[in-house]
């Protein structure tokens, strides 16, 4: 059975279930993989000496992942027209790679499995492979994961950012304005499930700058904390230190709940609690990461 669900997945794209597109299932062998879009960037590509925009088309046609990842990322056709002419060299060398996204079905399905024996609610949305603008590798939306695929240098790592975008999909936050202690969480919580999962998170060099220099940044980190200005600690390179890699919240969000994990006698509870955190100080307390430097 296994077997054959494997060969399902590698032939067409997806696991047959009868559900349409953006469906949510608790099932993680009936989880929707969509890439259609991948196809359909690269006949756009190829059209572009004959036809002035033919991406226009493309996000036209597109599935509701592409559709929902127009806003804030790709904008517009005319602004993806841009983008691929001006990046043409860097988007011909990902074509190869993103035409073998089928090959990392199967380990994304293990993550899939792993993730519903720690956490029984887990729910599982469909996973939309897409080409955009070359700014952001996943996101989540109400349709789904949103992965970009031109932003995966190695394609053997697309299992791991899928893991994180699942993590995001389950979380259930308050919903407002967060300071960078919660974002920090809300980011490292993804990183370390989604490790515990697919056995890598995907900040690998960000984390060796977090390792090395871990008690200047904590003691750094608790003096701005509350504040809802993330500069040089997530979301681009704006404000960073020189030297610094950019997203260092991600990895003091992982500390956080790895040591709220690893604390915890039963650790599905301490899973089930990172994903519904509700009062983020206390859930710092609880993990004891920071303690000695709130008390400075």
């Amino acid at each position: 059975m296994k077997k054959l669900l494997w060969m399902l997945i590698l032939a067409y794209g997806t696991v047959s279930t009868g559900f349409s597109q953006g469906s949510l299932v608790s099932d993680p062998t009936k989880a929707q993989f969509i890439d259609s879009d991948i196809a359909r960037f690269w006949q756009a590509f190829d059209q572009m000496s004959s036809v002035k925009n033919p991406f226009n088309q493309y996000m036209k046609e597109g599935s509701p992942g592409l559709k929902d990842f127009v806003p804030f990322r790709i904008k517009n056709g005319k602004q993806l027209n841009r983008i691929v002419r001006k990046k043409k060299a860097s988007y011909a060398a990902i074509r190869e790679n993103s035409l073998k996204v089928k090959a990392q079905y199967p380990p994304i399905l293990k993550a899939f499995q792993n993730f519903k024996e720690l956490y029984p609610k887990a729910v599982f949305p469909t996973t939309y492979f897409i080409i955009g603008a070359f700014n952001t590798g996943g996101t989540i939306s109400k349709h789904g994961l949103i992965i970009g695929v031109e932003k995966q240098q190695n394609i053997e790592e697309i299992p791991f950012i899928v893991a994180h975008e699942l993590i995001h999909f389950n979380q259930k936050y308050p919903r407002k304005r967060y300071s960078l202690l919660e974002t920090s969480i809300k980011e490292g919580s993804a990183d370390f499930l989604g490790e515990l999962i697919a056995g890598k998170h995907i900040n690998t060099a960000t984390f060796v700058y977090g390792n090395a220099h871990e008690a200047e940044l904590c003691a750094e980190f608790v003096k701005i904390m509350n504040d809802t200005k993330y500069r040089g600690w997530l979301y681009g390179t704006r404000g960073r230190k020189k030297g610094r890699p950019k997203d260092l919240g991600y990895w003091m969000g992982y500390q956080i709940c790895k040591a709220y994990y690893q604390q915890a006698s039963d650790k599905k509870e301490a899973i089930r609690a990172i994903l519904n955190i509700q009062d983020f100080d206390s859930f710092l307390a609880k993990s004891g990461y920071l303690a000695k430097y709130l008390q400075k």
